[in-house]
């Protein structure tokens, strides 16, 4: 495709009214990138505000014919620059589709536009009895697209699996323009390839998704307990994470929360923390009555066993809710302090103590500050380097830090992410991981389905 960087959008105008297309500074800065400010971007040409799947399909056929790059953006909470604009290009924003457009109690399903918020979701399914599991921490601010463009997890993935464990179809707007339904709303289905799971986690260089179908679990059932564990080192919670796994329990949650992260969110909202803690293991299990009751019981004694002291179990829906919510706020109490470059790692869950202890040597080696949070439960690690506001030397050793994290995680025989996306940021360590064959075929899909390369350039390989 022959790019071009002097386009005159003014025809977006015609085609979707001056209210929808974003030309000033303020805008085009704001849409710039999503929140991987590390990685590269370049003011879009213009910002088109879709309301409707026409909005879309205007939008890139007219930019197929201009030669103009399309970039989708739902919420803009990425964190490796898949949102993030290129060089002559319009940012496609998501943001204004956002109904929840049909619950089905009957079949557990329900459809909905890209722009819903993930708990909004949660909120009009829990109205009729339904339950939508993945829950990114980001939760309460990134949309349903985003979440299927990345393959989006969560703290309960663990138990209850990933984004395209509950996606069984969608409605998909193609590099020329035409609308494609793909996959079913049936329990069961094999007809020809699965192309709605190939368009979960192409972080939309296939096709841009302009409603989901999404499998739904009943809300009633489950009986939640935490289990709580404060541990002398990270390695030590490590250890504990790799016992848990061992000994085939499999918990509705197991998250792993520093002594960096604790304190930089109980700064920020005075939630009580403990601050005189190295690293919080917080387990939750919703098995009903004694089967819930023994299996706490069991996750108590692993901690224990692995070196955890006043281990303790929580019942209290409050309590509970205190702690998970400690998790989620890890990342944005974090970016108070400085620059944050967000690692995604995914290791066996044998390998997170080795991973742990490989982290904290590298912070050392590089003289950066890294904190860890993680959904250790699956291996999934997020190390946080953090640089000062200012510092370029320490921003130069961040990026060397991120690389030696990425290698020593495919050393470890993992993979460089987990639930983030490739984005920009990982680009390097997907060519390392995949090799030339295995990216050859990637290509080759690409080519296939976007011959022009309109859709979202230079993302995801």
């Amino acid at each position: 495709m022959t790019v071009s960087h002097d386009v005159d959008t003014a025809a977006l105008d015609d085609l979707l009214g001056v209210d929808q297309v974003l030309r000033d500074p303020a805008s085009l800065e704001r849409y710039r990138h999503d929140d991987a400010e590390w990685a590269d971007s370049t003011a879009p040409l213009a910002v088109v505000l879709a309301r409707r799947t026409d909005d879309v399909v205007a939008t890139v056929k007219w930019a197929a014919a201009a030669g103009v790059r399309v970039v989708p953006r739902g919420a803009g909470t990425g964190l490796s620059g898949g949102a993030n604009a290129m060089a002559g290009s319009v940012v496609l924003s998501l943001e204004r589709m956002d109904a929840v457009l049909e619950v089905n109690t009957d079949e557990r399903y329900a459809v909905a536009q890209p722009g819903v918020v993930n708990d909004a979701l949660r909120a009009a399914v829990a109205a009729h009895g339904l339950w939508y599991p993945p829950d990114p921490a980001s939760s309460a601010i990134s949309t349903i697209g985003g979440n299927v463009a990345t393959n989006a997890g969560g703290i309960c993935c663990v138990k209850y699996g990933v984004t395209r464990d509950y996606v069984l179809g969608m409605t998909v707007v193609l590099a020329d323009g035409s609308v494609v339904e793909l996959g079913r709303r049936t329990a069961k289905g094999v007809a020809g390839y699965d192309l709605a799971g190939l368009m979960v986690g192409s972080e939309g260089t296939l096709g841009i998704v302009v409603s989901v179908t999404v499998k739904l679990l009943p809300l009633a059932g489950r009986d939640e307990r935490a289990v709580i564990g404060y541990f002398p080192s990270l390695s030590a919670a490590g250890d504990a994470v790799a016992a848990i796994s061992r000994a085939g329990i499999i918990p509705a949650a197991l998250e792993i929360v520093d002594r960096t992260c604790l304190r930089a969110v109980d700064d920020w909202m005075h939630l009580g923390l403990p601050s005189d803690v190295d690293t919080l293991l917080l387990a939750r299990v919703d098995e009903r009555g004694a089967a819930g009751d023994d299996l706490a019981d069991q996750v108590a004694a692993v901690f224990a066993r692995a070196g955890g002291t006043d281990v303790e179990r929580a019942t209290d829906p409050d309590d509970i809710a205190r702690l998970f919510q400690a998790r989620r706020l890890a990342y944005p109490a974090l970016e108070r302090l400085g620059p944050v470059l967000t690692e995604d790692i995914c290791v066996p869950r044998s390998a997170v103590p080795e991973m742990l202890r490989r982290i904290q040597a590298t912070a050392a080696a590089h003289d950066v500050t890294i904190a860890n949070i993680a959904h250790a439960g699956d291996g999934n690690l997020h190390p946080l380097i953090i640089a000062p506001v200012g510092d370029d030397a320490a921003k130069v050793r961040a990026k060397h830090a991120f690389d030696q994290i990425v290698a020593d995680c495919l050393a470890l025989g993992g993979t460089v992410t987990g639930e983030h996306g490739v984005g920009l940021l990982k680009l390097p360590g997907l060519r390392q991981e995949l090799g030339e064959r295995v990216l050859a075929m990637h290509r080759s899909v690409k080519d296939a389905l976007d011959p022009a390369g309109t859709l979202n350039p230079g993302k995801a390989f």
